[in-house]
């Protein structure tokens, strides 16, 4: 079993910046493919980014293309979202996820583990 905890979220304005993180529980979460969803009210969850476990491949929606980047650091179990020119339409509950296997996908059902999210807010 892996948990994970985001944190990082908060309420930025329009073109600004946030950074969010997720940390596992386990090391061995370290060779798991990681992935970013998010989900807004009235919404169902969607695909933002993932990242495979050396962190030589990442998969973005097109809604953040050039403006959102996932790294990851295996020797603190942490994976980041570096969100910039940020938008109103990208408000949403942020959720990390692991898949359990090394490569990344952009399916919600290849994850097994979610955390709870952190909130980002973007007002206009």
């Amino acid at each position: 079993q892996v948990q994970l905890v985001e944190s990082g979220g908060a309420l930025v304005q329009a073109g600004g910046s946030l950074r969010v993180s997720c940390i596992a529980s386990r090391r061995t979460a370290s060779t798991y493919a990681m992935g970013w969803f998010r989900q807004a009210p009235g919404k169902e969850r969607e695909f933002v980014v993932a990242i495979s476990y050396g962190g030589t491949h990442t998969y973005y929606a097109d809604a953040v293309k050039g403006r959102f980047t996932i790294s990851r650091d295996n020797a603190n179990n942490t994976v980041y979202l570096q969100m910039n020119n940020l938008k109103p339409e990208d408000t949403a509950l942020y959720y990390c996820a692991a898949r359990g296997v090394t490569w990344p996908s952009g399916r919600e059902n290849d994850y097994l583990y979610w955390g709870q999210g952190t909130q980002v807010t973007v007002s206009s």
